[in-house]
């Protein structure tokens, strides 16, 4: 230790300068507000998407659209990529945890099964709903289908 490399202790210097506490701490009198104003007074806060009274975008766009709040959301699943986990997986049975398990499907998914692919293996498939062609797909193949 020597002269060129003396620090001072951990935790002994106060990081963080505080203002409003006079002349003499270098922030005092206006408190770094600047003057006057709304915006150097205690309390002032802005509401979102204010703009210095002009009128808001957010008044300004037109409302559009409609979000229909009844709308029952599905996670699609083709027949195809159920065999390819199947055959990895070498399980028979299709149903919610497996999928949740394999990483398809979260725990909160409504699952639909969808007929895009070919189906070669018979499988036990257990989901939300199907589409017609995905249930004669199984089907044919003396699988069974079960709506949850």
């Amino acid at each position: 230790m020597n002269l060129s490399n003396l620090q001072p202790a951990e935790g002994s210097l106060k990081t963080k300068k505080r203002i409003g506490r006079g002349q003499g701490s270098g922030r005092g009198g206006t408190s770094t507000r600047g003057h006057k104003g709304q915006k150097s007074r205690s309390g002032y806060s802005q509401k979102i998407g204010f703009e210095g009274g002009q009128m808001p975008l957010q008044r300004v766009v037109p409302k559009s659209g409609f979000k229909n709040i009844n709308r029952v959301e599905y996670k699609g699943i083709n027949i195809g990529d159920l065999q390819v986990l199947a055959e990895k997986k070498n399980t028979t049975v299709i149903d919610k945890e497996f999928l949740i398990s394999v990483g398809v499907a979260k725990k909160n998914d409504r699952i639909k099964i969808l007929g895009g692919g070919n189906l070669t293996i018979k499988l036990d498939v257990k989901a939300n709903a199907f589409t017609k062609s995905a249930k004669e797909a199984i089907e044919k193949l003396q699988g069974t289908t079960e709506i949850l």
